[in-house]
Order: C-alpha cells, then structure tokens, then sequence
C-alpha cells in the first residue's frame, strides 16, 4: 500500500480553511493508504516558541486531529520530536544541499524579507528538514497546497540525489498530492479576500464558541448590494456563498440565490444563517474538542503509541541509510 504523509506547524488551533481544506481529505486517505499524519513542532523553531508553547500548541493540534475524526488506530498520528531518526537523516541530507540551490528557494526568500533579523539556519534548511520527514517514511505521496510545491520539487530532488550519489534505490521521489482530488475545498476568509488562514485574521475557528462565531460572521466584508437582477457577484459576496455551499442546506443556498438575483438580498439575514449553519456544523467537533482536552492522559498515550508507529517505520529507513552511506547502524 501506497504510503502517504502529512504535517502540520503547532501555530494555533485549527480553523475553518484547514478543515474542508485538507482534514477532510485526510479521513478519506485514511481508509485507503497507510497513512503517516504528524504535528511539525521542530519546524516551528524557526519562530523561537517558549517552551510552553511548544507543548501546549502540539497538544492542542493533537486533540483537533482527533476531535476532527483522525482515528489513532487506522492512521500513524504523532509528533515530530518524538520521532529523532529525522533529526539525523536531516543531518545526512544537508551534507549535500548546496547552499544556492536553498537561497533560491521562493520561502526562504520571503521570510528573510519579512524578518530580517531572524534569518537562521533553520529557515534556509527548512527544504531539507522538509524532505527528511518525507523520505524517513519513504512516502510516495504528500498532500500539500501550491505554495510548497517547490519544497515538494526540492525532496525530490535530494531523493534522486541520495540515490545517485549512493547508486541505490532507497528513496522513491515523492509526489503532491492534490487535495481537491480528494474532495479539499479552498475557504475563502471573511475578510473579502484570499482564502481563510492564521496569518490574515480572517478564521473561523473549529474551537469557537457560537457567540464568537456570529461576532466573526456578522463582520464579514459585504458591499452595497446588487444594482440589477442576475448581476454577476463581486468577490466579498461569493465568497460568503462558498462558505454557504459548504455548511448549509442546498435549499438555503437556493433561497438567498433568489434573493441575490431578485435585489432582495439582506446580508444581515444571510450572515445570521450563515452563523447558525456553521455553528451546526462545527458543534461536534467542538463537543469532541472539549472532551479530549479534559484528557491529557489519553491524548499522552495516543501520542506515544503514534510516536512507537512512526519510529518503527524510521527506524528501518535509518538503518538502511545507514548502511548504505558506510556508517555502522545502532
């Protein structure tokens, strides 16, 4: 079976774009490859957490995938730091990435851009690191958005380059995985604009309350309304319709069509069913939530039986690298 892997950064809690967006997709893959799903928290060093922090998001992100319905027991769920073989073929993999080749990388760039006074290692090697939580697993697929394609095209490379440099076959070249094959949906934020994400401020969370929902929904960029019947929709109103699409009825989105294309349409009226269809949606998830946070011991031993999992598998890859580089195993 076909080995598919998937992290996730602990930078905060899980909102409506990484649901429908990617989870959704990850419950399907589940029961159909042996899938490796785990929490980046080494990746999110780059970023100098307190160690607070870093416990308390990785855990938080855990209890998500779990109240999301990732299940422990059909899927290999851990966390990055407890798997240290990666650490090491990380080490292995960065004795032959040159150093342009990272500079050129379009993240790098951008990130050293935005802080300037943080350019570490660590974020040049961030491809390498990357790569190496692919290839520990030998995973042949990786569901990923366009924006780390070129870190996808740079694990395949230092895949083809480990095996040409060792004339072996070890690494497969690991593939994207397009989440929208597999029933992923863009959602846009609430700002307008763009798609739903951290960064922009413009989530609906899966942990918020529904007051705080209807707070967020009822703040939605709208404009002043349709001027003509059947007048296309500008791009702050299809957006609240994509999002309509996704949590409510077809014959709510049905009627406030109508409602569009006769000039009749009251965006109060439509965010307030909006709210209620979301706060539908994710409630839940959100009981779920709530449940497994008041479980740490559980949420302890999913993550160690995850980590028992993951660590088998990079065990093997390890020793086989191992050998193959000239390197006495354990």
């Amino acid at each position: 079976m076909e080995i598919v892997l998937s992290g996730i950064r602990p930078t905060g809690n899980l909102h409506l774009g990484n649901y429908y967006g990617a989870v959704t997709s990850f419950l399907k893959l589940q029961e159909e490859y042996n899938c490796y799903f785990f929490i980046a928290d080494w990746h999110s060093l780059t970023t100098h957490p307190t160690p607070e922090n870093i416990q308390n998001s990785a855990r938080t992100i855990l209890a998500e995938y779990l109240a999301c319905g990732l299940d422990p027991e059909k899927a290999t769920i851990y966390i990055q730091s407890d798997v240290p073989e990666t650490i090491e073929l990380y080490l292995y993999l960065n004795m032959s990435a040159y150093l342009g080749e990272l500079e050129r990388v379009t993240s790098f760039k951008e990130k050293a851009r935005k802080q300037p006074d943080n350019v570490n290692a660590g974020l040049l090697t961030y491809p390498t690191l990357m790569a190496a939580d692919i290839l520990i697993h030998r995973a042949h697929k990786v569901p990923v958005g366009k924006d780390q394609e070129q870190n996808m095209e740079m694990a395949r490379k230092f895949s083809r380059r480990f095996n040409q440099m060792y004339n072996t076959d070890l690494f497969p070249e690991p593939q994207s995985f397009s989440m929208s094959s597999e029933g992923g949906i863009k959602i846009p934020g609430l700002d307008g604009s763009g798609k739903m994400g951290k960064s922009e401020g413009n989530c609906i969370y899966l942990c918020d309350e529904p007051s705080v929902i209807r707070k967020k929904v009822m703040k939605a960029v709208t404009d002043a309304g349709p001027q003509t019947p059947n007048s296309p929709k500008p791009e702050v109103i299809a957006n609240l319709f994509t999002l309509m699409r996704v949590v409510s009825s077809n014959d709510t989105v049905e009627y406030f069509e109508g409602k569009w294309n006769d000039c009749t349409l009251r965006y109060g009226d439509m965010k307030k069913q909006l709210a209620e269809d979301i706060i539908t949606a994710t409630n839940p998830i959100r009981e779920r939530l709530v449940e497994y946070n008041s479980q740490p011991d559980l949420l302890d031993r999913v993550a160690r039986i995850g980590a028992e999992k993951a660590r088998e598998s990079a065990s093997a890859t390890l020793s086989l690298v191992r050998k193959t580089i000239g390197f006495r195993n354990y």
